[in-house]
């Protein structure tokens, strides 16, 4: 939906990863066919940042993959924080847990593998942030599960909400992915519990807070 020059151009104009999330992009690259499922170097700072700015120190991450972004958000936490992440597929969390050990990372990141509502069950929070880049279609009930255990001023982050403009009234054939997606940022724009922005990072990051003044 971007002009590829100027997604470029941001990138370009991005402080570059450190070197082994740089590993971590280009082993991704090579040995997933999906590796665009990859949170890549913008989007990954954003989350840093995201991290930084409201001073997390406790994350939830639905969706590991290969672990690139819960690196990248590691950078961001303060003292004494830490990510978990939750992963469904036994190879990714392999490969996560490989990447999280060569970043030097393991006591700050947790990955649990298995279905992430069920793992969701035996979490309590309050999470500062809470990261979701994971089933398309299950979005609405990762949303109801964490916004109770979401902190007074904590946000949520909600990856690939505009589907690369399939979610759009007039796109023609929306796959069931961009169905799903469309369903749930209306819900989420009319829920009165929570204040949400969309964003044209990537391919759509919602932002999501309780509503109120926390």
């Amino acid at each position: 939906m971007i002009d590829p020059e100027v997604e470029l151009y941001a990138e370009a104009h991005t402080t570059p990863p450190p070197p082994f999330l740089e590993s971590v992009d280009a082993s991704t690259r090579e040995g997933f066919e999906m590796w665009g499922m990859m949170v890549g170097r913008q989007e990954g700072r954003f989350l840093e940042m995201l991290v930084f700015a409201s001073q997390a120190t406790r994350v939830l991450e639905i969706g590991t993959f290969t672990g690139y972004s819960s690196i990248a958000m590691a950078a961001g936490l303060g003292s004494g924080g830490s990510i978990i992440s939750l992963e469904v597929d036994p190879h990714h969390a392999v490969t996560a847990r490989g990447n999280i050990a060569a970043a030097g990372l393991e006591s700050r990141i947790s990955v649990i593998e298995g279905p992430a509502l069920r793992s969701l069950e035996e979490l309590q929070g309050p999470f500062d942030l809470v990261f979701i880049d994971a089933d398309k279609v299950s979005y609405e009930a990762y949303y109801e599960a964490v916004l109770p255990n979401l902190a007074p001023r904590g946000l949520i982050a909600v990856d690939n909400t505009l589907q690369g403009g399939r979610v759009l009234a007039s796109a023609e054939h929306p796959h069931e992915s961009a169905l799903a997606l469309r369903a749930f940022n209306d819900k989420v724009v009319n829920d009165p519990r929570v204040v949400c922005v969309l964003t044209t990072i990537r391919d759509g990051v919602t932002l999501i807070r309780h509503a109120g003044d926390g």
